[in-house]
């Protein structure tokens, strides 16, 4: 059974470009649905009824995990039940019938605009090559809304300042082409032209990544929170995470009068009802995540603004 698992996830990595934490959720919940079925004697997956899926989300039910957790575990699973199902692997898909709890969602929280002007604003008590780009990256992603990962896999080629857009690599491999506001072109320009030669001189082999670290080498996902963190507890938003900009960014959007769709394209979601949690902020309702792929990916996202990071000793002091 665990031949399959291992394919399956081998698809998710390299057909469908999922991260590698989105995929190591699904080893998790997959694996943990393989010791169920274990001790269930069970040893195909052609063996696998509706009834023993059944059995095995009332199994987590009785361990008390959350709706939430509930949901992205069925997610899970109906997407991997539809693999073996579209692969041929199994004749009928023992998933295919059941649906993921339902999960109240309150909107993601967003700062005010108040709050991000005041965040944008802390790099410049500065005159740092740092505290430029800091502000620079932070100008950037609440201009596009685009996630960290995203911004710190920036190279210099991705950024047209002529035209005022940035190009930007997403999830499964979509690329999309996000607009810069013109307080975003500024203050890249004046890292680009001040701060990022003094960085790059702080390594012998030059870097195509637009955004560096104190040795000039491409700064990462965890350096970044670490810079954030600092300006969070400075500005007194201790719950502050690196997502919180992308769910501001959504949100004022919305109340500025963009429709669903154009948010939809500029986060980069497949699907629309992943977008609609946002949609309280334009006075609609709500409606449930997307599920399968993109439910699992979403949370992921998610816990990981909420984690402890292990920290490059490179990063430290970024």
């Amino acid at each position: 059974m665990q031949a399959y698992v291992e394919r399956f996830l081998e698809y998710l990595a390299h057909e469908r470009g999922l991260s590698a934490n989105t995929t190591s959720a699904y080893r998790t919940d997959l694996d943990q649905l393989c010791a169920y079925l274990g001790e269930q004697s069970l040893t195909e997956w052609s063996e696998v009824t509706h009834e023993h899926v059944l059995g095995f989300l009332l199994f987590l039910r009785t361990r008390r995990y959350a709706n939430s957790t509930l949901a992205r575990r069925t997610a899970a699973l109906k997407t991997f039940f539809g693999y073996l199902a579209e692969q041929g692997l199994i004749t009928s898909d023992p998933a295919d019938r059941i649906d993921s709890p339902k999960v109240d969602r309150a909107p993601p929280k967003a700062l005010s605009t108040h709050q991000v002007d005041a965040l944008l604003e802390l790099p410049l008590r500065a005159s740092t090559p740092e505290s430029l780009r800091d502000k620079a990256m932070l100008e950037l992603l609440y201009a596009t809304g685009m996630r960290v990962g995203e911004l710190v896999a920036l190279d210099l080629s991705d950024l047209v300042l002529e035209a005022a857009t940035v190009r930007c690599a997403g999830r499964g491999g979509r690329e999309r082409s996000l607009p810069i506001t013109d307080t975003a072109t500024t203050s890249l320009e004046e890292y680009l032209y001040t701060a990022r030669p003094q960085l790059a001189r702080m390594h012998a082999q030059s870097s195509p990544a637009l955004f560096l670290n104190h040795r000039g080498k491409r700064l990462t996902r965890q350096g970044f929170w670490l810079i954030l963190k600092g300006y969070a507890e400075a500005v007194g938003l201790q719950e502050l995470t690196p997502h919180t900009l992308r769910h501001s960014f959504a949100a004022h959007l919305l109340k500025n009068g963009a429709e669903l769709r154009e948010v939809q394209e500029r986060l980069g979601h497949a699907s629309l009802s992943t977008t609609q949690i946002y949609s309280q902020y334009n006075n609609g309702e709500p409606e449930p995540l997307a599920q399968h792929v993109e439910a699992v990916e979403e949370q992921v996202e998610a816990m990981e603004d909420q984690a402890v990071l292990v920290v490059d000793l490179e990063d430290v002091d970024e």
